[in-house]
């Protein structure tokens, strides 16, 4: 597959794997810069350093020029709540680390992140960048802690750890979903007042007790309170999102709901306590009683509610790819361009506190090219910049296709 189409494209490509040295300045570009300043036709982006330095400066200074002819220049798309890099493949249990039946609150699944895993360069060519990899935990409510990675594929590919506490709410095979409610409640508040009673001690003059370091757990707890860290609560049926909202309000929590099967029913509330949703916008039947009221255009309803809304992929890891597919399914049923690319970049980049998802001065410099409307099937990715670098979407599909389709004497299947 050709990438590229001059030597000096050809030049920042070898270079990706060497220091950041070459500023680079993309011209002539139909830019969407998921800012106020929207759609800029025949626009200069420069980079340098891995960050965006400047747009339509009024001379462009540059290492390398790239002529964008036109052509669509997007930020980096942002995958969410997956678990790319830690399943290769799901049917083989040795190469599945999301999970763990001893997981609780303090499970942080980064350390077995693979960034050379297959599944990462294929989904490069979906345009995504970086990525919101999540635990899946085991037998607790809580499933660990989610973290920051983009798709480079080096092996500092790491942006961020514990970014959110991941937790599973909603219906029970066995047992009842209101003692998973009862749980998380009891949880947060039993902190909260121990949080109250150390805070009470300290300003007693008839108490002089050395204060004793939280245990990790507790810790990651406090941070909940403190509103210092994200919790991504998993529930589908009405009432247990407005339980969540109401523990939102009163323990002063930074919530994102997943799933969210049936928040169209009370999206007002959603958008009141602006608590965002991560859902698939290709959720379109019932997967259970929770999720009776899913729908195409759900994503839509939510947005023009004014409920932020975080477009992902149902599954694990493979299917990530197919990202700006789903996005353009959700404009099919809705929504507009501009909310749906923001639903795959600024508003998963807002949630999860990320330097990125928009083409601003100072935005870390994850960008996509594309040949055409990113939302149409037949476009591609033309080039594709992580952290101001140049990268290839070649994957191990594209060497195999070239190894099965070369010219040989011998056997298709035998061919080298």
């Amino acid at each position: 597959m050709k990438l590229f189409k001059s030597s000096l494209l050809a030049l920042a490509l070898a270079s990706a794997t060497t220091a950041n040295a070459e500023s680079i300045a993309i011209t002539n570009a139909t830019v969407h810069t998921v800012t106020e300043q929207g759609v800029l036709t025949n626009a200069t982006v420069v980079i340098d350093d891995g960050k965006i330095t400047a747009i339509n400066p009024e001379n462009v200074t540059a290492d390398v020029v790239v002529n964008a002819e036109g052509k669509v220049l997007t930020p980096g798309l942002i995958g969410s709540m997956n678990q790319l890099g830690l399943v290769e493949v799901s049917a083989v249990s040795r190469s599945r680390d999301a999970s763990d039946k001893k997981a609780d609150i303090t499970f942080d699944p980064s350390s077995a992140f693979n960034p050379r895993s297959s599944a990462i360069a294929y989904t490069r060519k979906g345009g995504i960048t970086s990525n919101i990899v999540a635990p899946r935990g085991g037998e607790s409510i809580f499933k660990g802690l989610a973290f920051v990675a983009d798709l480079s594929g080096e092996f500092d590919s790491i942006v961020s750890n514990g970014n959110a506490v991941i937790v599973d709410l909603g219906a029970q095979s066995k047992g009842s979903r209101a003692m998973s409610l009862q749980k998380l409640y009891r949880e947060l508040e039993d902190a909260q007042k121990k949080l109250a009673k150390a805070e009470k001690d300290k300003k007693s003059d008839d108490d002089k007790a050395d204060e004793k370091e939280p245990k990790r757990d507790e810790a990651i707890i406090n941070a909940l309170l403190a509103g210092e860290q994200t919790l991504v609560a998993y529930a589908d049926r009405a009432t247990d999102l407005l339980a969540l909202i109401d523990m939102k309000a009163k323990f002063n929590l930074d919530l994102v709901v997943a799933g969210a099967g049936d928040a169209v029913l009370i999206a007002d509330k959603l958008a009141k306590a602006e608590v965002p949703v991560v859902m698939s916008a290709m959720s379109n039947l019932p997967s259970s009683f929770d999720t009776l009221h899913q729908s195409l255009n759900n994503a839509a309803i939510l947005t023009n509610a004014g409920v932020k809304v975080l477009l992902t992929v149902s599954g694990d890891t493979h299917n990530l790819y197919q990202l700006r597919f789903d996005a353009g399914n959700a404009v099919a049923n809705g929504m507009t361009k501009a909310q749906a690319l923001a639903a795959v970049t600024a508003n998963v980049a807002d949630t999860f506190d990320i330097n990125g998802g928009r083409i601003a001065v100072g935005k870390r410099a994850d960008l996509v090219l594309w040949s055409s409307d990113p939302f149409e099937l037949s476009t591609k990715v033309e080039q594709m910049w992580i952290n101001g670098k140049l990268y290839t979407t070649e994957s191990r599909h594209d060497a195999l296709r070239e190894r099965y389709m070369a010219k040989s004497d011998m056997p298709r299947a035998y061919t080298k």
